[in-house]
């Protein structure tokens, strides 16, 4: 009894450790935007012109830049939240690759929108938003871990209303192809990295010929049932 309760304990210090360090990055990310936004109001600085420009060489420092400028607080405030809940659940499901997917997320959709972008000042955080959504939805079912498939599922119960973004005129004043992009690239993202991070637990049977294995006195063999390798 007490090895178990003492299991227990180890295994919750570990999940809130875990959650912990799962919150250090996407915090970091937050706070540099919510910077970035103050001192623009405070100094009537308009940092526009570090988004993303398409096809001009202007352009391109906001591939890594146009996350962190935003319009006003109310589009920072739109994609606060959502990146924040993204990228820690990405931090703590998939901890392995959690950067990389981050990174490549980030790099492939700037590049992306700066290659077929229309010709205006694209900024914000929305289609790294759009990224790791269909990330992490795509990835649970490429998977089929059910944990990972609960996560996907819990992403469209709550983000679900993010697919009309992809689509032109939907919304006014809007990068509809930031966030068509970001889609893209969490796409490519989740069947490239298929094979890395978290997988579907693997049944081992036993190699017995018989069906079932039972003891002296009728029972079931726990020994040789089929058991889970993660």
């Amino acid at each position: 009894m007490k090895d178990s309760v003492t299991d227990i304990k180890s295994e919750a210090a570990f999940y809130r450790k875990k959650f912990l360090l799962s919150i250090i990055i996407p915090s970091v990310i937050i706070i540099f935007m919510w910077l970035v936004r103050i001192t623009e109001t405070l100094f009537e600085l308009d940092l526009s012109n570090l988004g993303i420009y398409p096809l001009e060489i202007k352009g391109l420092p906001g591939i890594l830049l146009s996350p962190f400028i935003h319009e006003n607080f109310r589009h920072l405030l739109n994609n606060t939240l959502p990146l924040y809940m993204l990228s820690v659940a990405l931090f703590f499901f998939y901890s392995e690759i959690a950067l990389n997917v981050l990174s490549w997320t980030w790099i492939i959709t700037g590049l992306l929108v700066w290659l077929g972008g229309r010709e205006a000042w694209h900024i914000g955080a929305s289609g790294l938003v759009y990224g790791l959504a269909s990330f992490l939805f795509f990835s649970g079912f490429i998977r089929r871990y059910y944990r990972l498939v609960a996560l996907s599922l819990l992403i469209v119960f709550i983000y679900g209303q993010l697919v009309w973004g992809i689509f032109p005129g939907v919304y006014q004043n809007v990068s509809w192809e930031s966030h068509m992009l970001g889609s893209v690239s969490g796409i490519i993202l989740a069947v490239w990295y298929r094979k890395e991070g978290p997988q579907s637990p693997v049944i081992v049977w036993p190699e017995e010929e018989d069906e079932s294995v039972k003891d002296n006195n009728g029972n079931s063999d726990s020994s040789k049932m089929p058991t889970f390798e993660p």
